[in-house]
């Protein structure tokens, strides 16, 4: 066959320019789409979106395929948009897959071209404002679609997604059944008050109809019709009977709303302020505080050496209290004494061990507590009814009140900084318990209500060594989020599993959701599996927090310690670091940290001739 130069030509001039041309329209439709999208959504923060920059590598939340070609990710949580999306905007993004605009303030109808994109795989919509009805139609690739926190409103079509592993429309105004199609996810539709079907929603169930009004009974014909008028005559009462009903029926009101404002004064009082031996019998009641505390043992509340407390058992129990919270190993009070101390008195329940084990063990939590991030144990109570722990109070509250209380707009966030100080703290004071005992000894309990905040938001970790004290296992859904799987399997707790408890922290402070998942069917996810999902679909910008969004200079750092946690929640105990090495991974991240901020400071002072 003899050489033909046209054709040579042809495939390789023609064609791959042919081709280069094909690629640069198709990243230049994308560009545009993006562009209107931006100009017709309004933003708090500028995205710096342009047609002179790069979209695959300059524009903020666009991710695009490997030969950049296509956009086929836009993640945008938390930046500030607001407004109405227009159509023909992200809906012509032909490749995209994952899309997440959740945590902004988006309203209206969402554009039926959206959920319908042919490549679409996730839809992160979730704490917005939309209004519009439920999609009808969807990309048959979904497998991830949350509209949850939303006004969606309407019935529910019978949707076939035979893709979708994760489905949530809680919290929305849906009203109707469920369809079939939808009932293997009976938790999805949570918070939809006119929504019915199965468990958990409420029944549904057949509507009475009521009987159409009778035309002869509600409208008197002509010849009736004065014979009516005369009866109702007679039947009206006269004005001053009823001033007289009137003013009795607001008297009796007024009266009993001032007995309960009085009982609730009472109540609030008694509550609030009750003295600590009636607020333990009030709240727990498995006997009367006083029967517990034995007359020959009545001052024998031993202080540790150094503790500079004044006050007696007489002078605790006399105290204003008020409760804390009901935990694992029992019920924690706020004590106010008369001089003004303020303690924290924690009441064990179902101790296993006798007197002389337990004071033992009082003493080695001492030694323990000695540490600057271990809340100090500065006194105990132990009798055979009552078993009673003295610590500081921590003003600031728990770590889990933190991460979890008060999620408004007006909060103040929790910054990265701050984060990275409580983990590294956290961190300090277990590998200091794991020192004890020749280095054998465990906490056991490591959860995020156990972590305490002093006024400089030092974490402290408190419930030292009462794990061995107990008779009953831990198994609240609580604390079985923070538990390695060895430990559910065995119940034997370890330093490694103590490492698992540790690396669930991580990740709870790192997204602020809870040890445990509602997966959107009828299981629930541990946390370190919905985040090793999350980041095996490569779309982990949506495992962090949405208030560290705002801190973009430190994604680098986020991801560093979402690896940390990782290795910490390792299946296998061997895969998992001890504490100490944990430590110095976290303190590797923070001189990386503090390198990149000076080294960025320097640049920025630098002063150009």
């Amino acid at each position: 066959m003899k050489f033909n130069p046209f054709i040579a030509f042809f495939v390789f001039v023609l064609l791959p320019q042919q081709k280069i041309v094909q690629v640069v329209a198709d990243l230049d439709s994308d560009k545009q789409a993006l562009l209107e999208f931006a100009n017709g959504v309004p933003h708090v923060k500028k995205l710096k979106w342009n047609l002179a920059t790069p979209v695959c590598t300059s524009w903020v939340g666009i991710t695009c395929n490997t030969n950049g070609t296509d956009v086929i990710a836009v993640r945008l949580p938390g930046v500030g948009l607001y407004g109405t999306i227009p159509s023909n905007t992200i809906g012509k993004l032909k490749a995209l897959k994952v899309l997440s605009l959740r945590s902004n303030n988006i309203n209206g109808s969402l554009p039926s071209d959206i959920p319908s994109i042919p490549s679409l795989q996730c839809l992160f919509l979730q704490h917005n404002n939309l209004s519009s009805k439920f999609p009808v139609t969807f990309s048959p690739r979904l497998r991830i679609v949350d509209f949850s926190y939303n006004s969606i409103s309407g019935t529910i079509p019978n949707v076939d997604l035979p893709s979708v592993k994760v489905l949530n429309f809680s919290y929305n105004n849906l009203s109707g059944s469920i369809p079939s199609s939808f009932k293997r996810f009976p938790s999805s539709f949570i918070g939809n008050p006119l929504l019915c079907g199965s468990e958990p929603l409420k029944p549904c169930s057949e509507s009475v109809v009521s009987p159409s009004p009778s035309p002869l009974t509600d409208f008197p014909s002509p010849k009736t019709g004065s014979q009516n008028q005369h009866a109702t005559s007679k039947n009206k009462l006269g004005v001053g009977s009823i001033i007289a009903i009137v003013v009795g029926g607001l008297a009796f009101v007024f009266l009993l709303l001032a007995v309960i404002f009085i009982s609730c004064l009472k109540r609030k009082h008694s509550g609030s302020n009750g003295m600590l031996k009636s607020k333990i019998s009030q709240n727990d009641k498995p006997n009367d505080f006083g029967s517990g505390v034995q007359e020959a043992e009545k001052n024998k509340l031993f202080f540790f050496e150094g503790c500079s407390y004044n006050f007696d058992l007489e002078d605790l129990l006399k105290a204003s209290a008020e409760v804390l919270g009901k935990g694992s190993y029992g019920t924690t009070y706020k004590a106010a004494l008369e001089e003004g101390t303020q303690v924290v008195v924690k009441r064990l329940k179902e101790v296993a061990v006798g007197k002389k084990e337990f004071e033992q063990q009082m003493e080695v939590v001492n030694r323990v507590s000695r540490h600057p991030n271990v809340v100090p144990l500065r006194a105990y109570y132990y009798s055979k009814d009552e078993k009673l722990l003295v610590y500081n109070y921590m003003p600031a509250g728990s770590l889990f009140a933190l991460l979890h209380g008060n999620r408004t707009s007006d909060r103040t966030p929790l910054d990265w900084d701050t984060r990275m100080k409580i983990a590294l703290g956290t961190a300090r004071g277990i590998a200091n318990i794991h020192t004890e005992g020749g280095g054998k000894f465990t906490h056991g309990n490591i959860k995020s209500s156990n972590v305490l905040l002093s006024d400089e938001l030092e974490a402290c970790v408190s419930d030292v060594g009462l794990t061995p004290l107990m008779n009953a296992p831990l198994t609240t859904s609580r604390i079985v989020g923070y538990r390695a799987p060895e430990v559910i399997e065995t119940r034997k707790i370890t330093q490694k599993s103590d490492v698992y408890s540790f690396g669930v922290l991580l990740l709870e402070m790192l997204t602020a959701k809870a040890p445990l998942q509602p997966s959107g069917q009828d299981d629930v996810v541990d946390l370190p599996r919905w985040v090793r999902s999350v980041v095996r679909e490569e779309w982990t910008a949506e495992v962090f927090d949405v208030e560290l969004l705002r801190f973009q200079t430190f994604q680098e750092e986020m991801v560093q310690m979402l690896q940390i946690a990782l290795t910490c929640v390792a299946k296998t105990p061997d895969m998992r670091p001890m504490m100490d090495e944990a430590i110095r991974m976290i303190e590797d991240v923070r001189q990386s940290e503090s390198k990149n901020r000076t080294s960025s400071e320097a640049e920025s002072n630098i002063q150009t001739p």
